[in-house]
């Protein structure tokens, strides 16, 4: 109780400082030298206050007591026991100077001088604020409320901060220039006035103002609610969630449309006994409800792009059950379709409608599959919990980017990046999606209505830059990301030419999600994200800890890189890439690259071969030049050439010893080549 009344009278003897030096001064006619005196004794009070208390406690459970002896044997610690109010002294040492100054030069300038050292100093810790940030402002807002910091929105509101707090650096500037002129030049009457009134008054107004164009500057601000996170009241019912064509052609679904066919999905998993559910759909807006509604479900999913019979007959346990929007898997493989159920399900009564069961993001399991190394499914389990983080950061760095346009993809939402790209951060950011995918190049040319978000991958990129030539496309100001494979620089710089932006590339996988990211405009090297933290095993893999990564050891990835003393680092291929022909090691991905560097091809895959013995086999898609090239030659010769060209670089064993050139190479949605595939090319006879 003590405590608090003495910090509640030391505030008021701080902001009434101006008013009692008047009131001792002009009223009451004290000598200089005596009020000197009794400042010099709030000097030394605001001094005992800032070096009080012991944080420890004593054997009683009593704060405060210092054990009898305990300055002798250790003093080190006695003193690292002592708790400083920087704050009381800092005022102890102004009261010092101000009163010691009064008193030898008897003169009451020191006495009006103590506001303008007041402000001057607030002056120098704003200022230097916005020189080493964060701003001093976001500080305070931080220290209030912690959330800021784990927010996707905690650059627009660092960026906000940094306004007010150039306002109130402005504001200190001016209030020193008038404290400084009434001080000097004015009665002690008028600076009283002023320090002890007006200067607050103007501070009031300041806050005020602050606080009404902060509440303004909120309601502008998208809400963000994830997947986990939102209530039927996140959104107004006639809120836009996507879109079907292009923007203006005003086919939209809406927030009361997605309540409505969640509501309709719900209604159709709870009517089966089935605690796993496996989803695959093409179209965006479908995969959300069904999504959505299976968790909100308790159910476990399990998302696959690939719907092939013999993958699914191997994938699929007893019990699981089958959601989906393509024919090949309601006819062939057994799905629930989708469409249907929306279709012919009555209309949910509004209860029903408003009814958002609440998902627990750490019970969530979402089980995603990835081509791994060898080419075969791995079955990865993940959580929603680790999405959202993920999602959080991506719109705390790229948000202002998100909320200003609408999104298009060429991705599969069945797996990480597309599904965190294309459905889960959408949807949390409030950003309208189109509902289909792009699956050809020249769809772009229709997007020329509104600005775009596009998420790709690389292959369709090159795909895109090839179709269009030396063609741009008509769009505005669009801004891609890509992800799940090589985006090599000449395909950037392409894609810069053709589509007006030079891509942000994201490295990470199905185990890690993000990881780093870069523009190799600006270089070759990966800025890994600011939560992941990053070193080499002993192999010279790269090993990644994270919020995304569930194992507090982190993960080995299968990726040599170079670490570079700045912290980004550089891929240098895969581990998994390196094989012994011949008691010979060789990296794939360098034979691979030397054959890109041709300048006649397009795409390559190499694979190492043991049938009869071990050897190297190639798969290569021409472009335009080695299409004129190689046109009117025998394959033979054509193998001959690449022999006598990869002879510049690597010893005869390792050379490739069978090629086979198609127009395309086997490739996934993500544009990942299918090793087993193209490893099943040269099994064939010749």
């Amino acid at each position: 109780m003590a405590k608090k009344f003495f910090k509640i009278f030391f505030s008021a003897l701080t902001v009434l400082y101006p008013v009692l030096v008047f009131l001792l001064l002009v009223v009451y006619k004290f000598p200089v030298r005596v009020i000197s005196l009794c400042v010099i004794a709030l000097a030394l009070i605001f001094f005992i206050s800032a070096t009080g208390n012991s944080s420890e406690k004593n054997s009683a459970g009593e704060a405060g007591e210092i054990p009898e002896g305990a300055l002798q044997k250790n003093p080190r610690k006695f003193f690292g026991r002592i708790r400083f109010n920087f704050k009381n002294l800092l005022s102890s040492f102004f009261f010092l100077s101000v009163g010691i100054l009064c008193f030898v030069a008897n003169s009451a300038l020191f006495l009006k001088l103590y506001p303008v050292a007041v402000c001057a100093t607030f002056l120098f810790f704003f200022a230097t604020s916005l020189v080493s940030p964060p701003p001093i402002v976001f500080r305070f807002a931080t220290m209030q409320d912690k959330s800021i910091l784990k927010s996707p929105y905690k650059t627009r509101v660092e960026n906000y901060c940094r306004k007010v707090t150039v306002v109130w650096c402005a504001f200190f500037v001016l209030n020193i220039a008038a404290a400084i002129y009434t001080a000097f030049f004015c009665s002690e009457k008028i600076w009283s006035i002023y320090n002890g009134g007006i200067s607050y008054l103007i501070m009031g107004m300041i806050f005020a103002i602050e606080f009404l164009v902060r509440m303004r500057v909120n309601k502008k601000m998208q809400n963000y609610f994830s997947i986990c996170d939102f209530t039927a009241k996140s959104r107004p019912d006639d809120f836009v969630m996507c879109f079907e064509g292009v923007w203006s052609d005003g086919v939209y679904k809406r927030w009361k449309d997605f309540l409505c066919d969640t509501a309709k999905m719900r209604a159709f998993i709870q009517s089966k006994d089935c605690g796993e559910w496996i989803l695959h759909c093409n179209d965006y807006w479908l995969f959300l409800v069904t999504f959505v509604a299976l968790l909100q479900c308790k159910k476990q999913v399990m998302l696959t792009a690939n719907i092939s019979s013999e993958f699914i007959k191997e994938m699929k346990k007893p019990g699981q059950e089958f959601l989906s929007d393509a024919e090949a898997a309601i006819n062939s493989l057994g799905a629930f379709d989708i469409t249907s159920i929306l279709k012919n399900s009555a209309l949910p009564q509004e209860s029903e409608i408003r009814a958002t069961p609440k998902i627990n993001s750490e019970e969530t399991r979402i089980h995603m599959f990835t081509s791994g190394s060898t080419g075969k499914p791995k079955d990865v389990v993940q959580r929603m919990k680790e999405f959202e983080q993920d999602n959080a950061f991506i719109f705390s760095k790229w948000g202002e980017e998100f909320l200003r346009r609408k999104l298009i993809a060429t991705v599969s939402q069945h797996h990480i990046y597309g599904f965190l790209f294309t459905i889960s951060l959408p949807f949390a950011a409030g950003v309208p999606f189109c509902r289909a995918r792009i699956e050809f190049p020249s769809e772009f040319e229709k997007f020329s209505d509104e600005k775009y978000m596009i998420i790709a991958v690389p292959a369709f990129l090159k795909r895109t830059n090839d179709a269009q030539g030396e063609t741009p496309l008509p769009l505005k100001e669009p801004f891609i990301f890509t992800s799940g494979g090589v985006l090599l620089p000449e395909v950037a710089k392409c894609t810069n030419e053709i589509f007006g932006f030079w891509p942000v590339e994201v490295y990470g996988s199905t185990e890690t999600s993000g990881i780093a990211w870069r523009q190799s405009k600006n270089g070759l090297e990966w800025t890994p994200f600011d939560n992941a933290e990053i070193w080499q095993n002993e192999d010279g893999c790269l090993v990644i800890k994270s919020p995304y990564i569930k194992n507090p050891e982190g993960f080995e990835t299968a990726d040599l890189v170079e670490i570079l003393p700045d912290g980004k680092f550089i891929l240098k291929g895969r581990s998994d890439s390196i094989v012994k022909i011949e008691e010979k090691r060789v990296s794939l991905t360098e034979v691979e690259n030397r054959i890109l560097q041709s300048g006649f091809v397009q795409d390559v895959c190499v694979v190492a071969m043991s049938d009869r013995r071990q050897y190297l086999a190639a798969a290569v898609a021409f472009n335009e030049a080695g299409k004129q090239k190689f046109s009117a030659q025998k394959k033979f010769d054509v193998n001959m050439f690449f022999h006598d060209y990869l002879m510049q670089f690597f010893e005869n064993v390792v050379i490739p010893k069978k090629w086979r050139f198609v127009e395309a190479l086997p490739s996934d949605l993500q544009g990942k080549h299918k090793k087993q595939e193209i490893q099943a090319l040269f099994t064939k006879n010749e």
